[in-house]
Order: structure tokens, then sequence, then C-alpha cells
């Protein structure tokens, strides 16, 4: 498509624009006020192809819930809120929900609909910002390879759920008298792990499943587990069979992944809540700790909690709803997900240390916090030691429990696979769907090999820090000030107005431009004060592993850099004032994909600007901030 940004029209079909000079190059340019003229249809490109819609708006619905609603909701908000307050957490977790989580959500659906581009093309609004895209991109690949890892490992215990007593229930000889075994309900066996004994269910993970290494510095990393690399290629397969038409295909599949785990957690509920000691683990959960929230870590655990659980600022939510007709109430559906998954994250909660209470009970101890294990531990070593105290089918629950984190998963997993595959296809339109897919697929599923080594959890820990934690933070700035500031949360307005034919609320205008920005701003720099070298299970990395991680921190981050300078020296000769100021402004093109929608968008905004501007010769620093938030 002509880039019509640095040019001034010379035929007589377009309006007649306004012109400055910029610096002493002497280029005409449009004003910052002055709008990009109406393009004509002979002008764009004729063979531009139509995008992809979803089935129906349900289908967008679904996809949403499948993606933010995954596995950070069963095991890492429950731990996260019993370390951080119990019930008190619930106060910075719904405070900061509202202020950094509905907000970015909500702005990301409306930038994915209203251009229907993916998370690089849409920074046409500030080609300036485009290495943001790419910095999100990269994340995502480094997410992706290890969540499906994960994948893998619940794959591998839904399977070993078939057989007649759970594999992880019983010690085995060579584990030696240290072991407990899972499935004994005697008196004093929690005070038995106390003194440096461990569950039959925590050496089944470490020595069988993972065949843990105990030092990458002695040991290095191994070699792929074969039954884990089985698992891991069923994982991708399911991936791939899914995405292979895209949103025509995956739409369909999210009914199923959306729905099924709701339909296992309300099973496991009910369940739970009859479980003898079910009461003391739910009330141990939700008992408040006022105390805590004076910790700044408590606000900071909760900012983090919000920002990975709903999935913002990695890009899925633009490609997503890229893929919604024109017009679609995303107001609505924001409203929806980010309500729901704060609803199952406390579902979760309750389900979970429900069940961790029993384990409590029939473990003869009243200290549940000696039963929970962080993160993946509460998936892999406590749940299933408390599934195998169940008396009555735990082969059932078990089973239901690793299929429900399966699908979890995959919903999750799906989002991010065809958030670059999107990426790919927009950039390569005449390249096939299936074989974009499949390609991601198989290198997804080679790079995962390292994760299911002996050292591969060491691997994830590294990774998960400096490949998406870290520098998503740090990008997800970067997104908030390009589309509060350089793009203007002014503007964004109007685009929503044009769009959905609603007025945006004081309190997105705000957030946009100042809390939310700031907030992250706060978290980032708390993240660098407090920040200690990388460690696994108390071990910190070999040096060579953390310059190894900082360079793939370096190498994300950089995108931001790299692709500034690179827009910044695509534009015409000038000052480099004038190049920046060019580079930060939207494409002649950006807008409604459809070429009549774009018209009328670009007519619309003229209007705009010109009752705005009626009456208004002289401006103050202040009015001109003010109007940026409020119009």
């Amino acid at each position: 498509m002509k880039d019509l940004k640095a040019e001034t029209p010379a035929n007589g079909n377009l309006s007649k624009l306004e012109t400055s000079r910029c610096g002493s190059s002497g280029e005409a340019l449009l004003k910052p006020s002055t709008l990009p003229t109406v393009l004509e249809l002979s002008e764009l490109s004729p063979d531009q192809k139509a995008r992809d819609n979803w089935g129906s708006s349900l289908e967008f619905l679904m996809s949403c819930i499948a993606l933010s609603v995954g596995l950070g909701n069963v095991w890492r908000f429950p731990f996260t809120a019993l370390e951080n307050g119990g019930g008190a957490f619930l106060i910075p977790y719904l405070i900061v929900l509202f202020v950094v989580g509905k907000p970015i959500y909500y702005m990301e659906m409306l930038l994915g609909q209203f251009s229907s581009r993916g998370i690089v093309q849409v920074f046409d609004f500030a080609p300036l910002m485009r290495g943001v895209g790419y910095s999100q991109l990269l994340a995502l690949g480094v997410l992706a390879t290890y969540y499906a890892s994960v994948m893998a490992l619940t794959l591998r215990y839904f399977f070993d759920s078939f057989a007649a007593e759970l594999p992880w229930s019983y010690c085995r000889p060579e584990w030696g008298d240290g072991c407990v075994s899972a499935a004994s309900t005697e008196d004093g066996v929690q005070g038995s792990l106390s003194r440096n004994f461990s569950s039959s269910s925590q050496l089944y993970l470490q020595r069988i499943v993972l065949n843990e290494t105990s030092s990458l510095e002695t040991d290095g990393i191994g070699y792929p587990s074969g039954s884990l690399t089985l698992m891991l290629a069923l994982s991708w397969l399911t991936v791939t069979l899914i995405i292979i038409r895209g949103v025509k295909s995956s739409g369909k599949a999210a009914y199923v992944l959306a729905l099924f785990p709701y339909v296992v957690m309300f099973i496991l509920l009910i369940r739970a809540v009859t479980l003898p000691g079910a009461y003391d683990g739910v009330m141990y959960f939700l008992t408040p700790q006022w105390d805590k929230l004076l910790e700044p870590v408590v606000w900071y655990n909760a900012v983090t909690q919000v920002f990975f659980s709903l999935a913002v600022c990695f890009g899925v939510i633009i490609m997503y709803s890229s893929y919604n007709k024109f017009g679609h109430n995303v107001y609505r559906d924001a409203n929806i997900v980010t309500t729901l998954d704060t609803f199952t994250s406390l579902l979760s909660g309750v389900i979970i240390f429900g069940i961790l209470g029993n384990l409590a009970h029939e473990s003869g101890t009243k200290d549940i916090a000696s039963v929970v294990k962080a993160g993946p531990g509460l998936a892999f070593i406590s749940y299933p030691e408390a599934i195998a105290k169940f008396k009555v089918m735990p082969q059932i629950f078990s089973l239901l429990f690793f299929a429900m984190l399966f699908m979890l998963g995959v919903g999750s997993n799906v989002g991010m696979v065809s958030c670059i595959m999107t990426v790919l296809k927009d950039q390569f339109v005449n390249l096939k769907l299936w074989m974009i897919v499949v390609c991601l697929s198989l290198i997804g599923f080679l790079v995962g090999l390292v994760y299911i080594t002996p050292g591969g959890q060491h691997i994830i820990t590294l990774l998960d820090f400096h490949g998406v934690t870290f520098v998503s933070l740090v990008s997800a700035i970067f997104e908030l000030i390009a589309v509060g500031w350089i793009y203007g949360t002014k503007r964004l307005c109007q685009d929503a107005e044009y769009m959905l034919n609603i007025k945006t609320s004081k309190y997105y205008r705000i957030c946009w431009s100042i809390v939310t920005p700031m907030v992250m701003m706060v978290i980032l720099v708390y993240t660098l004060l407090t920040m200690r070298p990388l460690s696994y299970n108390g071990q910190e990395f070999p040096l060579p592993y953390r310059i190894f991680g900082w360079c793939v921190s370096g190498v994300i981050i950089g995108q931001l850099f790299y692709w500034a300078c690179h827009a910044n020296y695509k534009q015409p000769k000038g000052s480099l004032k004038c190049r920046i100021s060019n580079s930060a402004k939207p494409h002649a093109d950006w807008g409604p994909l459809d070429l009549k929608q774009l018209m009328d968008y670009q007519i619309f905004l003229r209007h705009k600007d010109e009752t705005n501007a009626r009456g208004l010769k002289h401006r103050c620093l202040c009015y001109t901030v003010g109007d940026r938030i409020f119009g």
C-alpha cells in the first residue's frame, strides 16, 4: 500500500492539506493537528485480502476466556494470596485489577478490533514504537515453548492416573528410608516430613518424572526424557490441530477449552467442600492478615498476578480482537473476561485449599502451610498427594484434575502460538496458513526438548524471568506510553466513539494516561531495586547461565531501540527532531481495514479536529496535557 504520510498530494482528487516547515530542511509536512487526507480507493492496493473473522461473537469471548483463565489461576493465585495476607490480599488485588487489568484489557481490545492488525502492524499508529510489538513477539515465543513443556507434565500425570494404584502414592525401594508414602494417613506423617523426610509425591516428580539434576554446574542439563518427549509431541500436536485453519478452527475449539475446565472445577468444588478438614483449609486461605497490606511486596505481587493472569501486554488480546467484526461490543467483553478471571482465581483457591485442608487433616497436622508447595509444586506435589489419600476413586479425581490443567494450558498456548502465526501471516500473505502452523509447532517442539531434560526446570526458571517476566514489564511501559501519550488518549477515545458509538469515561482516560503507566513504572523500579541473583531450589545459577539470561533480556528489550532507529532512518531527510516527530505519527492508512470505513473515519476525525479548534488560537501547556487526556 502506498505510504502517503510523508508526501503532499498533488492530484486534484485529494483535498488540499495545510502544511508547515519542519526545522531547516524546508520539507513540507502535515501539521500535528492536521489529520491525514481522505484516501481514494484507486490509490490502495487492489489485491488487499479481507481478514478472517470469528464465526460468531461468542467464539471471540470464549477464546479470550480460554486465554486469560489459565494455569496461573489454579496454582499461582492461591499460593500468592496465601503468602500475601490471605483474604486481605483481595483488597490490593481488586484495586490493581481496576487500575491496571481492566484498563489495559479494554485498551488492547480497542486497538486490535479498530485496526484489524496483529501485534507488530498495530504499531502503524506510532511506527517509532514498533519495537514494542517485536519485543512482545519474542517474549511470547519463549513463553509458548516452556508452557508446552508444562502441558507435557500434565499429560504425563494424566496418563499415570489410569494405573490401578497411583504411582506417586507409594515409595520405591531405591528411595530408601527417607520416603513417606503419600497415601499414608497415619498421625505424625507431617512431622516426619518436617525432619528431612520427603513424601512419595515429591520424590516421584523429582526422580521419576523429571529425573532432576542437583546442579547445573556439575551435571549440566542432560538429555530429554523419553516419556516427556512423547507428551510434548502430543501437546504440540493438539495445538497444531486446533489452529491449523486459524480462527475458523480455534474459534470452534474455544467452546471446549473455555467451558470444560469450569465443569471440572465445579465437580472438584463439590468434592472439596465435603472432605474432612476442608473448612479449615478454606478459612486458612480466606482469613485476612491485615498487617500484610503495609508491605510493598504484597502490592507488587498483586500487580504481577493481575498482569500475567489476564495476559495483558503480550499482544494476544490485540490479535484476537483483530479478527472481530468492526463495531463489536468489546467494552462488554472486556468487563466479562476480567470479572470472570477474578472469580475463577477465587474458585480455584477455595478448591485447592479445601483439598489441602483435607491433606493436613489426614496427615495429622493443623499447620496447613506445611503441606503447601509453591507454583508448579502445588499442582504436581501437594495436590497429587492429597488425591492419593482419597478413599473413594482417587483415579477419577486425578484424571479430572490433570485433564482440566491440560485444557487450561492448551487454551493459553493456542492464543500465544496464534499470535505469532498472525504476525507471520500478515508479513507473508501468500504463504499457506497450515505451513506456518506446522513450522511453528516443529520449532516449538525442538526448543521445548531443552525444558524436559534433567536440568529443564532450571532453564524454565531462568527464561521465565529473563525472557518473559522482566522484559514484559519493560515492553508494557513502552506500550502504555505509546498509546496514552504518543498516539494520545484523546485519539484512542475518538476511535472508540467512532467504532462503538460510546463516550469513554474519565476512569479509563485517567488510567490510560497517568495511573496505569505510573503503577507499571513503580513495579519495574521495585523489581530492579529488590533484584537478587536468580536461583533455583536455593542454588544460584552459575555465571555462564546468568550471562545467557541477560543476553536474552538484552535481545528482547533491544528490539525497542532497534525499530525506533529503523523508523527514524526511514523518514525523509531533515533534522533529527523532524524525523522523530514524523515517525511518531500514524501512517496515512491507519484506521479501519475496510476502505470505505477508513475514508469515513478520516472525515470523522477531520470534523472532530475542526470542531475542537474553533476559537482556540493559543494553548498553554496545561491545556494541551488536559486536552490529550479529556479532549
